[in-house]
């Protein structure tokens, strides 16, 4: 009746949800083992869950509840959390938005970037110093390159359309999945390239970005070395996993590179 994944799952979260009366599951768009909006007794809730088995899966929702409490002002709460023998569930306030559109014709930018320039200002807190950013280290030139990628500002790092909620006075961006701290141009960056791969220009998505503070800041040579970067890494993921948009936003990727390094 309400497509919870097992009865360990509705025993973990019985103490804050009360009853379940009605589940409706996303179409799409979520990496965890389980995602739902939740009606129940004590509320409505945003659910997420993994299966309790060590590993980067499971690392990325913790990681999730712990940069919570420090991203509020930008994120939907989380409201609680549990832990139990089989699973992680951690338990969101619903939000009433609509996913942003990257599309040509958007009215939507404005209100990212200001979010973008939000997350920026936020002090990365004590848990998340460690989190240094490195995952396009190894598709980056050199040593010299892939250090242009470190920085002290906190970075959400998949910046996409479906990870940013847009209200009536407000928006939201959700799934922390993967926070890091690094180079504050990172985030506008892969605003970039979802813009491009949503149909705009290189010089029109850039025109954007520029107006994140981190971006004007940038040392050109790092913006540069990130574009190869990004794209080598999608190159490689096209080809390891074979998915369709993961071909698309190598495609896109490729763009900016041969707008920034030849001019094209």
């Amino acid at each position: 009746m309400d497509d919870l994944p097992d009865p360990h799952f509705r025993e973990l979260i019985h103490p804050h949800t009360g009853d379940v009366t009605r589940v409706r599951r996303p179409a799409s768009g979520f990496s965890s083992d389980y995602a739902a909006i939740i009606h129940a007794e004590h509320g409505q809730f945003f659910v997420k869950g993994m299966f309790n088995d060590p590993g980067a899966r499971l690392e990325s929702l913790t990681k999730e509840r712990d940069i919570a409490p420090f991203v509020q002002s930008v994120a939907p709460q989380l409201m609680w959390s549990v832990d139990g023998e089989g699973w992680v569930i951690l338990g969101f306030e619903v939000v009433d938005g609509r996913m942003a559109s990257f599309d040509p014709g958007t009215t939507d930018l404005p209100a990212v970037i200001e979010a973008l320039n939000h997350i920026a200002k936020i002090p990365v807190p004590t848990v998340a110093l460690d989190w240094i950013e490195e995952r396009w280290d190894t598709f980056a030139d050199n040593e010299s390159e892939a250090e242009l990628f470190r920085g002290a500002t906190l970075l959400h790092t998949d910046i996409n359309p479906s990870n940013i909620m847009i209200g009536t006075d407000r928006t939201w961006v959700v799934d922390w999945s993967w926070p890091t701290r690094g180079a504050g141009f990172i985030d506008p960056a892969t605003l970039v390239v979802q813009l491009i791969s949503g149909g705009h220009t290189p010089a029109y998505a850039e025109s954007w970005a520029a107006q994140c503070h981190a971006w004007e800041a940038a040392d050109p040579k790092a913006l540069d070395a990130f574009a190869k970067a990004m794209w080598r890494l999608y190159r490689q993921r096209a080809i390891d996993f074979q998915a369709e948009w993961l071909g698309a936003m190598e495609e896109a990727a490729h763009t900016w590179v041969r707008y920034r390094i030849d001019g094209a």
